[in-house]
């Protein structure tokens, strides 16, 4: 589930677009990408939808918020696509990110290598505890909190990811802002109060569990 302080993501000021659609492009992209790997150069919109369990008419939906990309006869060229929708998510370009809480969910996305193959660097980590300051985790070095503002504008940090309690999930936040940061994904279960120029994602896993139980209790009482 996402959470945000600002609009919907628009394709330009006359044609705003969904969140759900945005949603759905990084979909596509990881498809394609697979698609391509197994050395197929072109999709039809029936193929992809099929794949992610989606109609054509949708694909096609999806994709003309942003331009025409398909060839009559053809489909859809992976490659284009891939390069467009990146373009279109801002993956097409390097962005370095810091993660702040060093525990075990701290860690565990310290580990996580799908970030580098999207574009995002993850170049520091932070944490309040001065016993971490100075240590490597997968190479990431943990600089104390105190040292946020310094890192972030030494190493152009521009995402953060919070991994604290929620407690100190408001303050943590507010820090990343003061530090020059325009864009938060925030696993801590608690809504973030930020200005409105500040992009703020959350990721509540107890709520995604709680959507899961909901589609299987009604997929079993509809069987």
């Amino acid at each position: 589930m996402t959470q945000s302080n600002s609009n919907e993501p628009r394709g330009g000021p006359e044609n705003p677009v969904p969140q759900a659609v945005v949603s759905r492009l990084s979909l596509y992209s990881r498809e394609l990408q697979q698609i391509q790997q197994e050395g197929k150069e072109t999709i039809s919109s029936t193929q992809l939808g099929s794949l992610l369990g989606f109609t054509d008419a949708q694909v096609r939906k999806d994709l003309a918020y942003f331009g025409q990309f398909g060839y009559p006869g053809i489909g859809y060229r992976c490659a284009e696509l891939i390069e467009a929708i990146q373009q279109i998510l801002g993956t097409d370009q390097d962005w370095p990110i810091a993660i702040i809480g060093v525990g075990n969910l701290g860690r565990a996305l310290l580990g996580y290598r799908g970030f580098s193959r999207q574009g995002f660097r993850v170049v520091a980590a932070f944490d309040a505890d001065k016993s971490q300051t100075g240590v490597q985790i997968d190479g990431i070095t943990v600089y104390h909190i105190d040292d946020l503002t310094d890192v972030t504008r030494r190493e152009g940090i521009r995402l953060g990811v919070i991994a604290v309690p929620g407690s100190a999930a408001q303050e943590v936040a507010v820090r990343l802002v003061e530090a020059g940061m325009v864009g938060v994904l925030n696993f801590a279960p608690v809504t973030l109060n930020l200005p409105d120029g500040v992009r703020i994602v959350g990721v509540d896993l107890a709520i995604e569990l709680e959507q899961l139980s909901f589609a299987v209790v009604n997929r079993a009482s509809n069987a």
